[in-house]
């Protein structure tokens, strides 16, 4: 991809990666300061090996947001042509299925079985409504996108929730798949009941944003250029 900053000024320039959505970003409430999946994030761009690193964590996901709410932090991204590249990454929608569920929805009676998978039905297609058109303006504002699945290894967590969560990852990676964009599949980095904070079972423990954070590096090392700072 060719950029107008030539490659002597884009040396001087940090790549940045962004933090979108919800708590599964931004857990720091739920654990010890430096356990946050930002600030673990930050601890991993400053290890040793990396130290050419020219790196910018921002976090801008907030933690109770839903996915009405990424428009708002859109609008505190840093423009563009202050890095060499952006990584945005973004796990969002757990909120929204948790507000479906203190609606009542997964307590609707239904007769019969049809009548239930019609109601969760309904349900998936307003997801997948609010879920296309944020992807729609993430990818109006980033060229590097990647999307995050909702985990389901939360402790305790009800059958019929789970089940629920099936029916929105669906909506995520078919989305994902049809814009090719990358995936982190949070089911299998979240997947130990010591990744789930003990504060707040629905957060990542210190374990969990470890994953998190190590799972977006590599990401972001795939391209080969973080670590240098200049765009190709």
């Amino acid at each position: 991809m060719k950029h107008t900053i030539n490659e002597k000024a884009a040396q001087y320039q940090p790549n940045q990666i962004v933090l979108l959505g919800d708590s599964i970003f931004d857990n720091a409430p739920y654990v010890q300061s430096g356990e946050s999946v930002s600030e673990q994030l930050e601890t991993l761009i400053g290890k040793p090996h990396n130290t050419s690193c020219t790196t910018q964590v921002d976090l801008l996901a907030v933690d109770g947001h839903v996915m009405a709410h990424i428009p708002g932090q859109l609008e505190k991204v840093q423009p563009k042509d202050q890095f060499a590249k952006q990584y945005a990454f973004v796990s969002c929608g757990g909120n929204d299925l948790l507000g479906y569920t203190a609606s009542g929805l997964l307590l609707a009676q239904a007769k019969t079985v049809a009548d239930a998978l019609e109601s969760m039905d309904q349900a998936r297609e307003y997801f997948r409504q609010g879920y296309t058109k944020m992807l729609d303006e993430l990818q109006s504002k980033f060229e590097c996108l990647t999307v995050c699945t909702i985990y389901d290894s939360i402790p305790n967590l009800p059958d019929s929730e789970r089940v629920a969560l099936c029916l929105f990852n669906e909506v995520i990676l078919r989305e994902a798949a049809n814009r090719k964009l990358p995936v982190l599949d949070l089911r299998f980095i979240c997947n130990q009941q010591l990744d789930y904070a003990p504060v707040s079972p629905i957060e990542p423990s210190k374990y969990g944003a470890k994953k998190i954070a190590q799972a977006i590096w590599e990401r972001c090392d795939e391209s080969n250029d973080l670590g240098r700072g200049i765009s190709s």
